[in-house]
């Protein structure tokens, strides 16, 4: 049996929760990449005010320089918490736990088989035997 073909007795209606259970596991994947950019460009934001203060320095402004150094530099970007740690909270809780529930979800009801929704999507919209519509590759 092909991986992408429902199990005997599936329902239509079972397959198409599971798809919106794995679209929304996509949201989440592509929410985790926006908090990982979010940690990338806070981090070089942190190195670049660096930058920024020993300029000032060297220009002359060292009172300023002292304030942005001690108000920003390093500063905590949540309660307590720097990006790295913001990325690791979400990782080991949200996000680790979504994921396992989906994977369980597919597990009973599917025998673990992804993405049913859309190949059956795939196999309604494509055109048979037509070059670049091969049901596989």
């Amino acid at each position: 049996m092909d991986d992408h073909q429902r199990p005997d007795g599936v329902s239509d209606a079972t397959v198409s929760a599971l798809g919106k259970l794995s679209e929304a596991l996509e949201a989440v994947e592509v929410a985790r990449g926006h908090l990982y950019t979010f940690h990338r460009l806070s981090g070089t934001a942190d190195l670049t005010v660096g930058q920024a203060v020993d300029e000032l320095r060297e220009a002359g402004h060292a009172e300023l320089a002292d304030r942005v150094e001690r108000e920003v530099v390093g500063r905590n970007l949540l309660h307590g918490r720097w990006s790295f740690q913001i990325v690791e909270e979400y990782d080991d809780g949200y996000y680790s736990t979504f994921r396992r529930i989906e994977k369980e979800a597919r597990d009973e009801l599917v025998e673990g088989r992804r993405h049913l929704y859309e190949a059956e999507m795939k196999e309604d919209r494509r055109t048979h035997g037509h070059p670049g519509h091969e049901h596989r590759p």
